[in-house]
């Protein structure tokens, strides 16, 4: 039997938002382009860590428009004006879809309150630093935040779980539970011995999901 939940780690994007992935998939489909490849363009392999500008982004080697120049390379070697500024305008027209996502934000401060321990491990960009800490209560709401652009690392690299372990002092990997919305981000956890689930796009059912582990604990 899994040891009890003392605390409770979430990824930011795709679970406080919606997932940028979805975004890729309507931006290709305006341009005419199958998803796997607009996606390979604009992430590469996102389940591996390598030399893709994307990543590199994420770990806070090259600036975004670095990242955006290579990006629009790769895409016109495909004959693909795959521009990820525009991507960008997309998903900022609602918010990233953080407004529907609030129930889950409550939800958050409840587990604040009722003693649990909250951190974010977040595959992140750090030209957006300000911007995604605007869309929830960042300091309110967690104890910590591993940022890859920050720490120079981005999942599913276990060394960023890692760092996020020792921001929890003495809690053992088995009793923390990890949120994301991608299943390699998923696995790599469960890899270092923590709980793991796999977000999807409904945030009620999520967050039922969410309250059943606790409580079967």
């Amino acid at each position: 039997m899994s040891e009890k939940i003392t605390a409770v780690v979430f990824d930011f994007g795709g679970v406080f938002t919606d997932s940028p992935f979805h975004a890729v998939h309507a931006f290709g489909k305006a341009l005419g382009a199958e998803t796997a490849d607009i996606t390979s363009i604009v992430f590469g392999s996102y389940e591996h860590d390598g030399d893709h500008p994307w990543h590199r982004l994420e770990r806070g080697e090259i600036t975004l428009d670095e990242a955006r120049n290579q990006i629009l390379a790769l895409g016109n070697k495909r004959d693909l004006q795959v521009d990820i500024y525009e991507l960008f305008a997309r998903m900022a027209d609602n918010n990233a879809g953080a407004d529907q996502r609030q129930p889950l934000v409550q939800r958050v401060r409840a587990l604040r309150q009722e003693g649990y321990t909250t951190g974010i491990i977040t595959n992140n960009v750090k030209e957006f630093g300000d911007g995604w800490r605007s869309l929830i209560p960042v300091d309110e709401l967690f104890d910590f935040v591993v940022d890859s652009s920050s720490v120079g690392i981005r999942k599913p690299d276990p060394r960023i779980f890692q760092l996020a372990l020792a921001q929890l002092d003495d809690i053992p990997a088995g009793q923390v539970l990890f949120l994301d919305d991608y299943q390699a981000n998923v696995d790599a956890a469960r890899a270092l011995g923590l709980q793991a689930m796999l977000v999807g796009a409904d945030v009620l059912t999520d967050i039922e999901a969410l309250d059943g582990l606790l409580l079967s604990k």
